[in-house]
């Protein structure tokens, strides 16, 4: 069954879309990431334009994670003061990145852009995160005791203007998760992404926040930042697909639900490896994508030119 996506312009079959909504709404609510890493490449491998990629899948993703972060809300799973400070950062950084993308746009270089962008942090986050996994599984095979119970303090712990998050039991100051907050709200606005691969791995690996509370978190300031994105986008350059969007949306509501109970069954050093095996899968085929010839050439032509 055929249905016409009337800002994409083209025809797609609604249930391989449904299929795809409920795909990445699965993989957002069990690894606590919006999923725009996987659709946005997805709808760019199906023939939706990049731009509208992007700006129709931060309206998915908004929809996903707030039905995910209900799933963790549910179980106590969301630390909303330490989710409010992300999301202030997480605001002002939408904004910059909408003004970039739509700055990219105009001077016809967005395409590009995205799928750098894609290469490059899918495969430094996704890397750094495989190799963490193995060395946590092979300490844990080994018997190892590991050695982050007594962390050493750090230059994150010097910062100035701290404040005490009684969920996440940590006492920092706020302008790490502010900064954090800013980077994953510039890449939402660029990439279409809700950043949570670049999130998760933050608040465990920079704040050292509870497993517990990381996913659950991560998808509450996901839901804010995107409806931002979402919002920038429809107003500055008018390619947010409603149609396309509300069917992605549908199906991904239901698959966040399904997703975060199979991610509560699973270990972090399994939910972890998963997630950068993905990652990096991704990035692949964006990275094979750049540098593999294309099947039709864009051709230069001059207009209006007689005797070719």
């Amino acid at each position: 069954m055929q249905i016409y996506l009337p800002i994409a312009e083209l025809s797609m079959n609604i249930f391989v879309l449904l299929a795809m909504g409920g795909g990445v709404g699965f993989l957002s609510g069990m690894f606590g990431v919006g999923g725009g890493f996987l659709m946005t490449p997805l709808l760019i491998f199906a023939g939706v334009p990049p731009a509208i990629a992007v700006a129709t899948e931060a309206n998915q993703i908004t929809a996903a994670s707030v039905s995910g972060a209900v799933a963790y809300w549910r179980r106590g799973g969301v630390d909303f003061k330490m989710g409010s400070v992300l999301i202030g950062g997480g605001i002002i950084g939408t904004y910059f990145g909408a003004m970039i993308f739509t700055y990219l746009r105009e001077i016809g270089q967005v395409d590009l852009m995205i799928s750098l962008a894609y290469v490059i942090f899918l495969g430094s986050i996704g890397g750094l995160m495989f190799v963490e996994s193995i060395r946590s599984i092979l300490k844990a095979r080994r018997g190892e005791v590991s050695t982050s119970v007594r962390r050493q303090r750090t230059w994150i712990d010097a910062l100035p203007f701290k404040m005490r998050f009684r969920k996440s039991k940590m006492y920092i100051s706020v302008i790490m998760p502010i900064a954090i907050g800013a980077l994953v709200g510039v890449l939402a606005a660029i990439m279409g992404v809700g950043g949570g691969f670049i999130m998760v791995p933050a608040m465990i690996y920079l704040l050292h926040m509870p497993t517990n509370v990381v996913i659950g978190t991560s998808l509450f300031q996901i839901t804010f930042v995107t409806a931002a994105a979402t919002y920038l986008h429809s107003v500055n350059t008018q390619t947010v697909d409603v149609v396309l969007a509300v069917i992605l949306l549908t199906a991904a509501v239901i698959g966040a639900q399904i997703g975060a109970v199979v991610g509560a069954k699973l270990k972090g050093e399994q939910l972890r490896i998963l997630l950068a095996g993905m990652v990096l899968l991704v990035c692949a085929k964006m990275a094979f994508d750049l540098v593999v010839e294309p099947e039709e050439l864009f051709t230069v032509s001059a207009i209006g030119v007689e005797g070719h």
